[in-house]
Formats: structure tokens, C-alpha cells, sequence
């Protein structure tokens, strides 16, 4: 039985959950005993953030270039749909075999997907590229967390969290500037082919100290477990449900509904079988930590997704200008993150988590005010900076709720359960947003049936977006004041 399998709270609440030991050694995650390793899974995530903002700038010019205009969303549904899957495969696969295995294969595929991409003649292949890409992907995010969960001790962790989030700092200011330089002089297929590449250094460096921190299963005496074939159906039907759903979304016809629904058939009672029992309704504990990833990511991302659009159309900033109205984001999200794994922090965190959220939902109110003529644009990048920093606090914390609420051996599956509730929610409320600002004169963004000039925008159709989402992060407020387990006494008054 899983953790996910335990009740509402996710976990037994006859018991603590205690971590496993470790040396604790002088220092932080630099000290001797943790170095290696530390310096290697970090170099992991930082070539991750270097793609993802690297390709993202690449990746217009691809789909030109190779006729494709038209097809351009599946270039990131495909790394999507099977980025689901993998998180799950991944959880299992770590939770029975260590998370050495998974991590090996995902990087491995990410490198191989990036390489298929890049030497890719037509668009079809270019997308299959990233679909493998993608399943390479979901197995390293959540080997990485499980790694985390293994091989450091408990004061240890929201440390080395806030170094993954400062990874992303660099690439997102660095990342497109050398990206687009390389794409103009040399070529995009040279942004694809030379990240693997990059992948050696960090490789070699962090798997002798994974074997020898991390590896195997948590007890090596027990008899390991076959793959649970129900959870892997189910992340069959949550990457098949969220690929049909995003299929309908690319197109508001009538005729879309038929996907839609036949996506939704399929995603829903996948969705509730892998996330913890009691995730719907914001139970105490696991359950509410799950919630709370995705409300958080999803209401910000979707919000974030319309920011550069707007000030472009409505503003008149160059798209250049636009981009980095919000680069100081970087910055912020990581000073969040370092500020909650302070340890002096740890016994307010749920305090930090819930004020963290309510920042996060006054930046996306704020950010629409830039339609009026009267406000000047540099007000987005200021709330944007402050949504940022409850950005960095909240995303860090919850993964460090999960790691301490997850006991050793479900660390995996409970960490794909986070990975899935953040992913999902991103293409949910995108689609939701996109919708909205479609059907209230935004106009849609894309080449296929004929799509309408997006700067011909109604500036009401940005509001339509924004404050939806405003509210959403305003409800994970909520959520974040029920991320404590109940006590003994609490749950007999």
C-alpha cells in the first residue's frame, strides 16, 4: 500500500514520518559528504532551465523553417502528454529500483529527443522529438526529488531546494539571449544538437555520488515489488486525456467538443487515481500540499502566459521589451526560495506559504491595470517581482512538505503525484484562460483555421484572463492554511 493509498492525510497517523538518517557533517549541501552530489543534481536542473528558456526562443523559427507553422502548439503539448507519464513511471520505478535507474534513462531520452528534434527533415518528426524529449523529462524531475528525499537530511532539504530554484536565474536572463544569437549566425537545429552535449559534465559527476548515497531500494532485504500496472493505466489516461483536451483547445469549433469531452472522460478518473484520496476537496495534510502545487503553478503560469502579449499589443513594447518587463522574476523567485529555507523560517511556514500566495494574487490583479493609458508599464515588472518571490516560497515549500509528509519508500509515487498536479494544472487553466480570452474578442494565437490578428485584442479580454486566475491564487491562500496534519486532539474534538 502506498501513501497515497493511507487516507486523507496521505501518510499514517498512528506514527511520525521520521527521514532517514544521514551523516550530518559540517555545513550545508557544500559540505564534504554532500558536494558531488550536490553540484551534480543542481548542474542537472540548470542545463533543464537553460533548455527550456533556450528552445522556447528556437522554436518559431523550427517550425518555419520546417513548415509547420500550423502545428506549432503540439510542439509543446507532445512534451507535455508524455512528460505525465513519465512522472508516474518514474515514481514507480524509484520507489521499487532507486532513483538512479530513472534518471540515467531520463536524461538519456531528454538528450536523445533533443538530438531527434534538431535533425529533424519534417515537423512530425520535430514533434516526436519532443514527445520523447518530454517522457525523458518526467522521469528526471521526480528521480530528482526522490534523490533529495534519500540521500539528505531533513534541515538539508529546503536548502538544496532553493539552490534548484537559483538555477533557473541565469538561464532565464542568459537563455534566450544566446539562444536567439546562435539561431541567427548558425542555425536553430544548432540550439537542440549542442545541449546534449552539456548533459556529460553533470552526468559523470553525479552518478558515482547517486549510487553511493542513493541507490537501490530503501530496504534492500525486502522483496521488491512489481510495477502497480493499475497507476501505469492511469497515467496512460492522463496523458491521452490532457493530449485530446489540448487537441480541442488549439480550435473553438463546435466540432472540438467532441475531443473535449472524450478527453475529459478519460482525464478525470485518472487524475483522482493518482493524486492522493481527499486532493478535490483540500484535506489536511498531503492531500492539501498536492492542491496547493498546482493552484499555485497554474493560476501564475497562465497569468504569466498573457503578460508580454499584452503589453505588446495593448502598449506597443517591442516583444524584446516585453520579455524583460518580466526577467527580474528570476531573481525574486529565487531570493523566495532561499528565504524559506532559512531555518529560523521553518516553524512559520505555513504562515510563509499562505502570504506567499496572497503576493502571488496581488501581482496577477496588478498586472492589468498597465490597460489603462494613465499607468506606466514598469508597474507590471515591480508586481511581477513580488509575484515572483511568493512564487519562489510557495513552490519550494511544498516540496519540502511532500519530502517530510512522504515516507522513504513512497517518496516517488507522491512526488509524481506533485509533478501531476502542477503540470495538469497548467494546461487546464490555460486552456481555461485562452478560452475566456478568445470568446471575449482576444483573438486566438496560432496560424491553424484561420486565426484572428491578436492586435486587434479587446483590452476586456485580458482582464477576462487575469482576474479569474487573481482569484485562484487568492483560493490557494486558503489551501496553504491546510497544509498542517491534524493532531491527535484535533481529531477527537
Amino acid at each position: 500500500m502506498t501513501a497515497l493509498e493511507h487516507g486523507d492525510t496521505g501518510v499514517t497517523s498512528d506514527a511520525p514520518i521520521s527521514p532517514p538518517s544521514h551523516p550530518q557533517g559540517p555545513g550545508g549541501v557544500l559540505a564534504k559528504p554532500y558536494r558531488a552530489l550536490s553540484i551534480g543534481i543542481v548542474s542537472v536542473v540548470l542545463l533543464i532551465a537553460f533548455e527550456a528558456t533556450a528552445v522556447g526562443t528556437a522554436m518559431p523559427v523550427a517550425a518555419r523553417e520546417l513548415d509547420g507553422v500550423s502545428l506549432y502548439a503540439f510542439a509543446f503539448s507532445g512534451y507535455f502528454t508524455t512528460s505525465l507519464f513519465g512522472m508516474v513511471l518514474s515514481g514507480q520505478w524509484a520507489d521499487r529500483r532507486g532513483p538512479l535507474g530513472p534518471l540515467a534513462t531520463g536524461i538519456g531520452l531528454f538528450a536523445a529527443g533533443l538530438l531527434l528534434s534538431g535533425t529533424a527533415g519534417a515537423m512530425w518528426l520535430f514533434i516526436a522529438g519532443r514527445a520523447v524529449q518530454g517522457l525523458g523529462g518526467g522521469l528526471v524531475i521526480v528521480a530528482l526529488y526522490v534523490i533529495v528525499s534519500r540521500a539528505y537530511p531533513e534541515h538539508l532539504r529546503p536548502s538544496i531546494m532553493a539552490a534548484f530554484a537559483a538555477s533557473w536565474v541565469v538561464p532565464s536572463v542568459v537563455g534566450p539571449l544566446v539562444s536567439g544569437t546562435v539561431t541567427e549566425h548558425l542555425g536553430w537545429r544548432w540550439v537542440f544538437v549542442g545541449i546534449p552535449i552539456l548533459v556529460v559534465a553533470p552526468l559523470a559527476l553525479a552518478l558515482p555520488a547517486i549510487r553511493r548515497t542513493a541507490s537501490g531500494p530503501v530496504d534492500p532485504a525486502a522483496p521488491v515489488a512489481a510495477f502497480d500496472r493499475r497507476r501505469i493505466r492511469l497515467a496512460l489516461g492522463i496523458s491521452l486525456g490532457a493530449g485530446l483536451l489540448q487537441y480541442a483547445g488549439q480550435d473553438l469549433r463546435w466540432l472540438s467538443l467532441l475531443p473535449a469531452v472524450l478527453g475529459a472522460a478519460v482525464l478525470v478518473p485518472a487524475v483522482l487515481g493518482l493524486l492522493p484520496k481527499g486532493t478535490y476537496r483540500a484535506a489536511r495534510g498531503l492531500p492539501s500540499v498536492v492542491l496547493l502545487r498546482g493552484v499555485a503553478a497554474g493560476s501564475f503560469i497562465a497569468a504569466e502566459s498573457f503578460v508580454p502579449l499584452m503589453l505588446v499589443t495593448q502598449r506597443g513594447l517591442s516583444p524584446t521589451m516585453a520579455g524583460l518587463s518580466l526577467a527580474v522574476g528570476g531573481a525574486t523567485w529565487a531570493l523566495g526560495s532561499y528565504m524559506q529555507s532559512r531555518p529560523r523560517m521553518e516553524p512559520y511556514r505555513g504562515r510563509l506559504v499562505a502570504f506567499g500566495m496572497v503576493l502571488v494574487a496581488a501581482s496577477i490583479a496588478t498586472a492589468p491595470t498597465v490597460l489603462i493609458a494613465s499607468v506606466p508599464v514598469w508597474i507590471v515588472g515591480v508586481a511581477w517581482g513580488f509575484g515572483c518571490f511568493g512564487m519562489g516560497m510557495v513552490i519550494a515549500s511544498t516540496s519540502v512538505l511532500l519530502l517530510r509528509l512522504s515516507p522513504p519508500a513512497d517518496a516517488g509515487s507522491n512526488s509524481a503525484a506533485l509533478q501531476i498536479s502542477d503540470g495538469l494544472s497548467n494546461v487546464l487553466l490555460l486552456a481555461v484562460g485562452g478560452a475566456a480570452f478568445a470568446a471575449l474578442g482576444g483573438g486566438t494565437v496560432g496560424a491553424a483555421h484561420g486565426a484572428s490578428d491578436v492586435s486587434a485584442s479587446h483590452p476586456g479580454a485580458f482582464v477576462a484572463v487575469f482576474l479569474p486566475m487573481a482569484a485562484v491564487a487568492l483560493a490557494g491562500a486558503w489551501i496553504g492554511t491546510r497544509l498542517k496534519e491534524r493532531t491527535d486532539t484535533e481529531r477527537t474534538v
